[in-house]
């Protein structure tokens, strides 16, 4: 409510010739991706991020996650809009940590990590944040897309189909967008970021596999431990490996190594990367024509929760052919 209250409207603060001329330029912006978004991505225009907020924060949320020590299976938290999901946020980071605790101590791995952006799917006007305009221009764009996304299709309790879908409308937004604005010069940039994603995503899953045999064994619970802290330890070594030799020496993702890695940190990567391939398929299947595309997801998402779950886990190579992967 506090953040509702500050909202301005953005035509307004540009209009006024008062606005800082880099904010100024950040506002002007945020317009231009959002008529895209609209426009050619089909997107809701409803009046989110026609709004500005000065949060001031590093952060708009603190989300928490939880799991078992011996068991990448996150810990769900059930509400009455959004369905059953594996995390809980909090707009103080104060907040969060405390519930962190009170799970670690009853033996739970968690995990704080910050968010910049959120969604209320729909129900309100949500605003452009400060939090949002930080980074560069794709990272913006990519913001928006994929939180318009959740507005525009959202299945109850399905943490995975929503994250898959809402990240798939993020990359290849922002790769139109870039295209048709006359940016492409920075396509390189953001490609090799994404694919940087993609291998980073490969070794996350690598780790999980590793992980799920180890709980599944039989081992007393301090060698598991042992194994467990062997196995993280050699996720980070890998991790140190693709920054210098993949990556030129770009640490990507140097936040997750700047907190402590556990099942926590592990337990939501098939929600946020999975059922890429999946949705990549999907849209070649609809010529990537984004209407007709977006019908075809939204039949996706009527399926029930297993055949939902069986279409978005195949793998790539069931679904592409050699010259696709």
């Amino acid at each position: 409510m506090q953040m509702m209250r500050q909202r301005e409207d953005i035509t307004t603060l540009l209009n006024s010739g008062e606005t800082d001329p880099e904010l100024a330029r950040e506002l002007e912006l945020s317009a231009e991706i959002l008529d895209f978004a609209t426009d050619q991505l089909l997107l809701p225009d409803n009046g989110s991020y026609r709004q500005f907020v000065q949060t001031g924060r590093d952060a708009v949320t603190w989300n928490v996650v939880a799991a078992p020590e011996f068991s990448l299976k996150p810990k769900l938290w059930c509400f009455i809009v959004s369905g059953c999901v594996a995390y809980r946020g909090y707009f103080h980071t104060r907040d969060a940590e405390r519930l962190a605790k009170k799970l670690a101590d009853a033996g739970y791995d968690t995990s704080v990590s910050p968010a910049i952006a959120y969604s209320t799917l729909g129900w309100f006007d949500d605003p452009l944040l400060d939090t949002m305009i930080q980074y560069s221009d794709e990272q913006l764009a990519a913001f928006i897309f994929h939180e318009l996304a959740h507005q525009q299709l959202y299945v109850r309790g399905d943490t995975a189909f929503n994250e898959a879908w809402a990240g798939f409308i993020e990359q290849t937004g922002v790769r139109l967008w870039l295209e048709s604005s006359g940016r492409s010069a920075r396509l390189p940039g953001w490609l090799k970021q994404e694919s940087a994603g993609i291998q980073f995503n490969a070794l996350l899953q690598d780790t999980q596999k590793k992980l799920g045999v180890l709980y599944e064994s039989d081992l007393p619970e301090e060698q598991m431990r042992t194994e467990k802290t062997r196995v993280f330890g050699n996720l980070q070594d890998a991790y140190g490996q693709m920054v210098d030799l993949q990556w030129d020496g770009h640490s990507y993702y140097s936040a997750m190594f700047s907190r402590e890695l556990n099942n926590a940190s592990l337990a939501l990567v098939n929600s946020y990367h999975g059922g890429v391939c999946a949705f990549r398929q999907l849209y070649r299947s609809a010529q990537e024509d984004m209407g007709r595309f977006q019908q075809l997801a939204r039949e996706k998402a009527k399926l029930n929760a297993e055949q939902r779950q069986a279409w978005l886990q195949q793998s790539c190579e069931v679904i592409a052919s050699g010259s696709d992967l």
